[in-house]
């Protein structure tokens, strides 16, 4: 397996570059991903050979430029087994889909006194929404605890959903511990009270296979730039029940039928959500990272970083000044060393060629929680990271202690 997964990094230029004199040492993959060759190459074939604005245009260059960009659609339908491509709406990423989902179903269908369920794992582009829109419609928001264990309290979920729940946001896997939440368990739950469910899979898809129709959930929302596709593109899935019952988010060109002054009827979904000119190399780029995945042995891949996270939680318990938080099952693993700010030490691992990120991860509430004011240092993992990188990283720790 690791001469796969050293062939598989000759496929990522960014992965060969000397950082601050060492060579680059990437686990800052939750925050973004690097970009396979057959991922930058459908952008410069694009933008190079076949750059046309989409849909209604006669001429050939459109034509070529809408097949590759409804191709795109049909690929991300089939990689999430969405049962039709009709439900899959580009956005500009995850916090755009679950904004339209709150300000377009959530602004329609809550009344006052309902209740919005999150948790305090959330990312903040899963609260903020639901907050405005709670706002906008006298909704209410509650959370669903953690245990001792820094994980969501199941029995307590089950004790908030109730016939007031209306809506459940919840995310697949934390962004900022890397647990994977029992999101199927959740979202039956939710369902037999009657409520709407959305998870946030910016963090998931990269990692393992989804099926939305095995999960159960009427939305589900993810970044292209998280599994290995360009920064401002993403995808919302949303059920075609809903999707034909919600209004329109924003407005403008391609998400009509007919306007007049007098009043305008709108296209059907995605359409109807897609309003102006699209990201149109970057659905197609992300179609090619679908490929790409798909192309791969997943399951193989999937043991991969199971053995890296392992070894590198391993590695870090094994420090008698460095704690990890939680119980990290996918990507990333977040730690804090005794007395040292989390930021002084990513400095010194910069320093080293080893990215990694510190800060509340934008999960502000959980840190609140955790009583980690200043946050963590987060580590993140993907399949082309090696034993090396993980050993790399714990030396540098070990440096940086001495200069410390």
């Amino acid at each position: 397996m690791a001469t796969d997964i050293k062939a598989l990094r000759r496929d990522f230029p960014t992965l060969a570059q000397i950082v601050n004199g060492h060579p680059l040492v990437y686990l800052d993959n939750a925050a973004t991903t690097q970009k396979p060759q057959p991922v930058l190459d459908a952008l410069n074939h694009y933008y190079r050979d076949t750059n046309a604005n989409v849909h209604r245009a006669s001429h050939a260059l459109s034509g070529q430029a809408t097949r590759a960009f409804e191709q795109a659609r049909e690929k991300v339908a089939r990689f999430i087994h969405a049962p039709s491509a009709r439900e899959i709406i580009w956005t500009r990423g995850t916090t755009e889909a679950i904004n339209l989902v709150a300000f377009s179903l959530g602004r329609h269908v809550l009344q006052p006194g309902d209740e919005i369920l999150l948790s305090t794992l959330e990312h903040h582009a899963n609260i903020v929404p639901w907050q405005q829109a709670a706002a906008a419609t006298g909704a209410v928001l509650k959370v669903i605890p953690l245990t001792d264990s820094a994980e969501l309290d199941l029995d307590a979920a089950g004790a908030l959903i109730s016939e007031r729940t209306k809506l459940l946001a919840i995310g697949h896997v934390s962004n900022a511990l890397g647990q994977v939440n029992p999101v199927a368990e959740l979202i039956r739950l939710a369902k037999a009270a009657g409520a709407v469910t959305l998870v946030d899979g910016a963090q998931a898809v990269g990692h393992f296979p989804v099926d939305v129709q095995a999960l159960g959930c009427d939305f589900y929302a993810f970044s292209g730039h998280k599994m290995f596709a360009p920064t401002g593109i993403g995808v919302l899935y949303g059920r075609s029940e809903w999707l034909e019952r919600m209004p329109p988010w924003q407005t403008g060109g391609e998400m009509i039928k007919t306007v007049s002054f007098e009043a305008t009827t709108f296209n059907a979904p995605p359409f109807k959500f897609e309003a102006g000119t699209p990201n149109i190399a970057g659905a197609i780029a992300l179609g090619a990272a679908v490929d790409y995945l798909q192309a791969q042995d997943r399951a193989a891949l999937m043991r991969h970083e199971d053995a890296l996270l392992r070894q590198l939680v391993d590695g870090l318990s094994a420090m008698a000044d460095i704690r990890v938080i939680g119980r990290p099952r996918a990507g990333a693993v977040s730690f804090v060393m005794d007395d040292v700010h989390p930021q002084d030490l990513a400095t010194l691992l910069d320093m080293q060629g080893i990215a990694v990120r510190t800060g509340h991860h934008c999960a502000m509430p959980l840190m609140q929680a955790l009583a980690l004011p200043q946050g963590t240092v987060r580590a993140s993992l993907a399949f082309y990271n090696t034993d090396d990188d993980v050993a790399a990283l714990l030396a540098g720790i070990d440096k940086a202690r001495e200069l410390l």
